[in-house]
Order: C-alpha cells, then structure tokens, then sequence
C-alpha cells in the first residue's frame, strides 16, 4: 500500500484481502468527514457501554489516505462549521430540507460539533458571517482530531479498497455483505449488521467523490436525484477580469440581472479569478445563475462600495479630489478601492487617466459613482462539478429516518453527508450537515 502520513500510520489499517469472515458490527463505506464521524461514534458508544470487544466498526476508503478532500476545504484552511447557534436559524438556510433535519441537529448541532473539537484541543476561531476554523488555520488540525478518535476507539479502516456491489438477502432485503477489491487483488466478501453509506456527491472527483454511492442507493430501491454542481465558481466573458485574478473585496454587493431585471441580490465577500468569480458570495448564487442561464442571458452587476449610499458617495469623492487635489486622477481611487480595481476602474470610466482631481467635473465625478456603484460583466458559464465545493442532488429525503439517519426502504443501512438530496450555502454548512448526520448515524447504527 502507498505510505500513509505519520497520523494515519498510527491508525489501524488491515489489508482488505486478507480471508477475515468475521462479522463486523457497523461498516462505513467512505473515509470522508461524515464517514470519520460516524466511525468515532459508533466506536465511542460502545465503549461507554463497556462493550469492548463485543462491537466492531469498520470504515471502507477507496483512496489511500483517509479525509482527502477534507484538506482541500475552506482552501486548505477547512471551515469546520457556521457559529449559528440557534438551531431553527442555522437550518433556514437549508431552505425546504429544514423540516427534514431538525430531529438531526436537535440531537448533535452546532454547539456539540464545537465541543467535540475542543474536547480534543483543536481550538477555533470565528471571522466574518459566523464561518468557524480551525485556530491553527490548516484542516490537517481538523483531520488529525478525527484519525486521533479512530486511533483510540479501535476503529478498523481498509484503506485503497473498492466497493463493488451491496449483497442483499432475498427474503428480509437487508444488505448482507459487500463486495470488495483493495488495490492490485482480488475481490472479497465483507459481511456486516449495520452499513453506513458516506460516499460523498459528486464535487472534486479527483479526491474520490465519483457518485458511486448513488448507483447503489438505486439499485437498492432508493430515489436518486442526479446531482449536478452547486456551489460553483463562476465564469465571466469580459477580458478585464483577467488583471484581478487573486484579489478578494471583503465586502461587495452582487445583483444578478436578466434582461436588465434584478434576479437576486447578496452582500459578501468576493474573489476575482484567472477566468471569473469565486468566494463565499458568489458560491451561493451559483446554483442561481446557472439556472437562469438555461432561459437568457446573466449579467452581473458589482457595488464596490455598498456601505455608500449615492449621497456619501458624493461627500467621499468631494473630500477625495479635494484632499489629492494635485494627483493624477489613476492615482487617487486607492483608499476607497483595492488599487488593482481602481485601475480598471480608472479605464472604465473614461476619465483621462492624467487629469489632476481637481480638474475633474461634476459630470465625470457623478459617472464615477455610477459606476462604482455598478461594474457590469456578463456570465460566460459555471465551472463543472470538477471544481464545485458541493454538489446538489442525491437520496430522496422523505426515504431516510432523520432521528436515526436509517433508509426507510433497506432496514440495515444509513444514508449521511452529501448522499442526502440537501442543498445548502457555503459558509460551514456543508461541514455541520457531515458532522451531523455522521453523528446520528454513527449513535443508531
């Protein structure tokens, strides 16, 4: 097998082909963060039970490592949860899905996710909209507390190993084995009381998120809503977004427009790109744009200063010229504005670049404002589900039991994480519903 990192070498990995007919307890299919929640509890209950030796769980990884693409959330930085602590809050941005989650999160919600990882010396921090990290800034610290829980639960993984199909039994409909190959072997038969299903959508399939779990949800009888790209970057025709790639507005306000009639507005942060917009904001409008493209053209439309209305717009602007009276006009936009916006601001306004603030007139400053208030680009397209943060789509929510997180069609399996027919922002929700749903699961199976 590939070499693990140090945290992992300390976990306990069988090879998945050696003859073991034994009869494990809870299988976990997906080595993700639901899957490592749902491992962790299961392995913690029955020790607080006092039932070593009697309960056995295993989680089944097809990647080598376990929590790959939980190091590339948050860019690497891993936004572990949204600080909302009142429950009914946190689950309105789950929009309908909220009446279906509430007997999850009344069970482990925001507050237990914290105290866990606190529980485990992994401190947080909370910056803007409640978004929760890690203090250390890295989600190595976030996978190292998950491994560690494994480590000291007992908890046994089969790393590099496939799953190839569930084995049902005829008369009771219960998954009675699966099927697997580790890598470079031939296939076994692993039998289990309790399978969890935690496979992940279809978002970044290079870290192993494929949507193989979804076949089998089908042909186990489930309904499967295909799932496509939800929180997406967005891709923009205009040439000009290229010289602001990297730059990231703090605080922007963005209308999407269709035929110049406003579609939905949001206020956030913003990240300009190489080919087009990324960051929080625009994340959460993605599924919206994408949408509307199907019917028209988007465009949309950027206030670089919405803590301005027009009017103290006028007075900054005033008290700018006024102030840098004797510089050139390309020169003066840098305290309201990053200076590699200003510069394309400079051009779009079609002010002289070398008129001096004070030879700027009433008209130009008013068009500038206009157009500060108003950067127009047109929506070229959505980057694919290769680079989507989530994806949408997935189990139908009135097939699971919430309370328990079991499938109402197959008795001896669970359904958790981005499985779930869930649409939800970006901002540490995506986490929370792992944590959540892993949690539940991992209690009941």
């Amino acid at each position: 097998m590939p070499s693990k990192t140090k945290k992992q070498q300390d976990t306990k990995t069988l090879d998945a082909n050696t003859p073991d007919k034994k009869l494990w307890d809870v299988i976990i299919i997906g080595g993700g963060p639901a899957g490592m929640m749902a491992a962790v509890r299961a392995a913690e209950k029955a020790r607080t039970e006092k039932r070593e030796g009697e309960v056995s769980v295993l989680i089944i990884e097809k990647n080598d490592t376990l929590g790959k693409k939980l190091l590339i959330t948050g860019g690497g930085r891993c936004n572990v949860t949204n600080g909302e602590l009142d429950t009914r809050t946190f689950l309105s941005k789950f929009k309908d899905s909220d009446k279906f989650l509430f007997s999850a999160f009344s069970q482990y919600g925001v507050q237990e996710t914290l105290d866990f990882f606190h529980s485990h010396k992994m401190p947080t921090k909370e910056e803007a909209f409640k978004r929760v990290f890690p203090a250390s800034n890295t989600a190595q610290s976030v996978l190292d507390v998950l491994v560690a829980g494994i480590k000291e639960n007992g908890v046994t993984v089969f790393s590099d190993t496939t799953v190839l199909t569930f084995n049902e039994t005829p008369d009771t409909k219960k998954i009675l084995s699966i099927t697997v190959r580790s890598k470079g072997k031939s296939s076994q038969e692993i039998f289990g009381k309790s399978f969890i299903l935690a496979t992940g959508g279809k978002s970044r399939p290079d870290t192993g998120s494929t949507g193989d779990g979804f076949a089998w949800l089908k042909k186990l009888g489930h309904t499967v809503t295909e799932p496509t790209a939800a929180l997406v970057p967005v891709t923009i025709k205009d040439a000009w977004i290229k010289k602001l790639a990297g730059i990231t507005l703090t605080e922007t306000k963005i209308t999407i427009l269709q035929n110049d009639e406003k579609q939905l507005v949001k206020k956030g942060r913003l990240l300009f790109t190489h080919i087009g917009l990324s960051g929080p904001t625009i994340l959460n409008m993605s599924k919206d744009i994408g949408e509307l493209l199907k019917y028209d053209t988007v465009t949309l439309s950027l206030d670089l200063l919405p803590s301005h209305d027009f009017s103290t717009l006028n007075i900054a602007l005033q008290e700018l010229f006024k102030k840098e009276h004797l510089k050139q006009f390309k020169n003066s936009l840098d305290s309201l504005i990053p200076a590699a916006v200003a510069s394309i601001i400079v051009e779009k306004s079609k002010i002289p670049p070398e008129t001096r603030c004070n030879s700027i007139t009433r008209e130009q400053r008013i068009a500038l404002m206009n157009l500060l208030k108003d950067v127009r680009m047109e929506v070229k397209g959505l980057l694919g589900a290769d680079k989507a943060i989530v994806t949408s789509g997935g189990v139908a929510l009135n097939e699971i039991d919430f309370k328990t997180m079991r499938s109402r069609i197959v008795p001896n399996l669970f359904v958790i994480g981005d499985m779930l027919d869930i649409d939800r922002p970006s901002g540490g929700y995506s986490l929370q519903l792992c944590w959540t749903t892993g949690y539940v699961a991992g209690n009941n199976a």
